[in-house]
């Protein structure tokens, strides 16, 4: 996703990130406007707070945890710019992300918002890129979002993800079943960005892993609960 430039913030927004330089009291009252009981109160505060973890993460360093307890705000937006903000805050804090796990996921198979799922995986590619074993964790959602979400309009922006996810500290075998997933779209994608950035991020894994058949991953069968909840 494009980051937001200074003249794409409103009014609003730039004042209010000019009296968080200013005082720092302001960021916490920001905080606590992420549990305010008005909607429009929690989205501006979100909103703010993805802007500023892209300008001076740091800052958001003791309120990692705020943070993810606002994934749980019924409203699509303030959950997406929490992810953004939290997606920014992965470098210096993955271990304390891993709680959103949870909260992400659920947000990446959201059926209403395009945005609010497109966070999610930055995040979830973000988060999994930091150690193989996180990796591991996230590889299963992410595998079930690209089968989800291939033909969407967002599917672009999620390929650029996973060229991060690939570059990260990944496993060797989530290395080659993402590869595997890709395959097809590297040799026969339709349209020139799917193919040609389908097959950057399939030779960059084959270089890194030195694998030349990778491995298939399997679609989820469901469960025979699952098949029942779904005729219901």
């Amino acid at each position: 996703m494009a980051e937001t430039t200074e003249q794409e913030l409103d009014p609003q927004e730039a004042e209010k990130l000019e009296q968080i330089e200013r005082d720092g009291a302001a960021l916490d009252a920001l905080i606590e406007d992420l549990s305010s009981s008005s909607r429009r109160t929690r989205q501006f505060a979100a909103r703010v707070l993805a802007l500023l973890a892209r300008r001076e993460p740091k800052i958001l360093d003791a309120h990692v945890a705020e943070l993810i307890d606002a994934l749980y705000r019924p409203e699509a937006q303030t959950r997406w710019e929490v992810l953004d903000a939290l997606a920014e805050l992965v470098p210096d804090h993955a271990k304390e992300i891993g709680a959103a796990f949870e909260g992400a996921e659920t947000a990446l198979f959201d059926e209403l918002s395009a945005t609010l799922r497109l966070s999610a995986f930055h995040l979830l590619c973000a988060w999994g890129a930091t150690e193989r074993g996180r990796s591991k964790k996230v590889w299963p959602i992410i595998d079930e979002a690209i089968q989800c979400y291939h033909g969407d309009l967002e599917y672009r922006d999620m390929l650029g993800y996973l060229h991060e996810f690939a570059q990260g500290k990944i496993a060797g075998d989530v290395a080659e079943e993402l590869a595997g997933r890709l395959q097809f779209d590297a040799e026969n994608g339709k349209g020139s960005y799917l193919k040609a950035r389908s097959r950057e991020i399939y030779d960059m894994l084959a270089k890194r892993f030195k694998f030349e058949a990778p491995k298939k991953r399997a679609r989820v069968v469901p469960k025979d609960d699952d098949i029942d909840d779904e005729e219901e």
